[in-house]
């Protein structure tokens, strides 16, 4: 018998969400995506387009999450510190999760997202 599906719920951020590290605006967007996922904090996964690409360097890291597919990873280098690591995306995500390619996420131990309501 088949492992039950997990459960994964996206919804759009009607609300402006800005990341900043160290005090530096590193994403500001008001095209945010919310994901909820059990068992994991949720994330707020952010479009490319919002994001200040020119901090972040392509990682060799990649993992793989059953539910969501192959994640590659970003550095993240603000006022001379690099933060290894520190974004992930989905470049190729699974059938079920497809809303969030071209996304996103800023690991929350580092980045802080401020949404505003």
């Amino acid at each position: 018998m088949d492992a039950p599906r997990q459960r994964i719920a996206i919804y759009p951020l009607t609300t402006r969400v800005r990341v900043d590290i160290d005090g530096e605006v590193v994403a500001d967007t008001l095209h945010a995506l919310e994901l909820n996922e059990p068992g994991y904090p949720t994330r707020l996964y952010l479009p490319r387009a919002d994001v200040d690409m020119t901090r972040l360097t392509p990682s060799e890291t990649r993992t793989h999450c059953p539910f969501k597919g192959d994640a590659s990873y970003f550095h993240v280098d603000v006022d001379g510190q690099r933060y290894e690591d520190a974004v992930w995306s989905y470049e190729h995500p699974l059938d079920d999760v497809q809303a969030i390619r071209a996304h996103l996420v800023f690991d929350p131990r580092i980045a802080s997202a401020n949404v505003e309501s």
